[in-house]
């Protein structure tokens, strides 16, 4: 089976070129149907292409000089979204001259970049990026969002479940995924206004294709008891670097626990199988690629510090979103529960709920 190509920002990342294209030549050894378009330095990638002569074979080189800085402001980029390599990279997916874009450059501009030229599906008002997280259980869990919207509605809420669980079904194979919002607390009583009517709505919502248990603290998102967890990308974005330096914490005690002393040495030698196991589930590259959903088209971010391999795992899932063609599901799933419907049960939640006389007073005082 072909793939539509996938357009590859050569310049984005902390190391640029040479482990971009090492990543898209490490994902085309591991899948010969991936095509690649190469969006940068020609010169630069032409040099890396020479250390990989499968992938010259299947990409094409669309060159230009001008990059994306790391610290560079959204608007100031976009005016610039014509002649950088991550602007010509999005470009190439909405002319359909590729299937996907992947970038390690700047966020901020990569989303609004992806927002003007893709622009949003019908019935979503905002993308939000969403990223796989490993847990103690069978699944890896969903999180959205994790900083593309600081402040989200009740119904922007409730749009992030639906892209979400779209996600979930792809990625865990779960016919209903199990859905929560972040949430301070797991009673019922917890929360702003917009999570209470976000909640309310998710559990009036009949016809879609996920399940809604509540909400989830932030202390058991990696347990393995939820595929899907939802949030504004102030909140995500918080606890998703939690998260990342809670690993990382973890990981460097224990090797300056093994180097203590000598039987400490020995003791690591001996469990060296499990810190070893334990070392690659923790890796963030093997769980890299977030994907801005809800766009009419794939953009998948990698972290900027991603290795070949890490690059390498964010082809893989844009292939695997152009495969299973997740704008279409979740297209599929507003139809069905009905942009309208949606939208005015979430605003009939808020109407209920924004008399003071129905709040709990132990919600007021969270």
């Amino acid at each position: 089976m072909s793939l539509p190509r996938i357009a590859v920002d050569a310049m984005g990342g902390d190391e640029g070129v040479h482990v971009m294209v090492s990543g898209a030549a490490l994902a085309r050894r591991r899948h010969e149907k991936f095509q690649f378009l190469l969006v940068g330095d020609g010169n630069k990638i032409e040099q890396a292409l020479d250390q990989h002569p499968g992938l010259r074979a299947a990409s094409e080189i669309l060159h230009c000089d001008d990059v994306v800085a790391g610290d560079e402001k959204p608007t100031q980029a976009l005016r610039r979204a014509r002649t950088t390599s991550m602007g010509l990279a999005i470009d190439a997916v909405k002319r359909g001259a590729a299937g996907a874009a992947v970038s390690a450059g700047n966020t901020g501009a990569l989303m609004a970049m992806s927002k003007v030229a893709l622009r949003t599906m019908p019935g979503i008002d905002r993308p939000a990026l969403a990223a796989l997280m490993p847990t103690l259980g069978d699944n890896d869990v969903i999180m959205l969002d994790l900083g593309a919207n600081t402040e989200c509605s009740a119904q922007n809420l409730v749009q992030f479940a639906i892209m979400g669980a779209a996600y979930a079904r792809i990625v865990t194979g779960r016919e209903r995924p199990r859905v929560r919002l972040l949430n301070i607390g797991t009673e019922d009583t917890k929360g702003t206004g917009d999570l209470q009517d976000a909640a309310q709505a998710l559990r009036a919502a009949h016809g879609l294709s996920l399940d809604f248990e509540g909400f989830v603290e932030a202390n058991t998102i990696n347990r393995g008891a939820v595929d899907v967890v939802v949030t504004d990308g102030f909140s995500g974005n918080i606890a998703l670097k939690a998260i990342e330096g809670s690993a990382r914490f973890v990981t460097d005690l224990l090797k300056d626990a093994f180097r203590s002393s000598l039987r400490s040495k020995i003791g690591f030698l001996i469990s060296r199988p499990a810190t070893e196991l334990l070392r690659h589930h923790l890796d963030p590259n093997n769980h890299n690629g977030a994907v801005f959903l809800g766009l009419n088209g794939v953009v998948v971010k990698s972290h900027g510090s991603a290795t070949a391999a890490g690059v390498a795992n964010a082809v893989a899932v844009s292939a695997r979103l152009l495969e299973e063609d997740l704008t279409q599901r979740i297209m599929a799933d507003l139809q069905e529960l009905g942009t309208d419907r949606l939208r005015a049960r979430v605003a009939s939640s808020t109407v209920i709920d924004s008399n003071p006389a129905d709040k709990p007073e132990a919600e007021a005082a969270q």
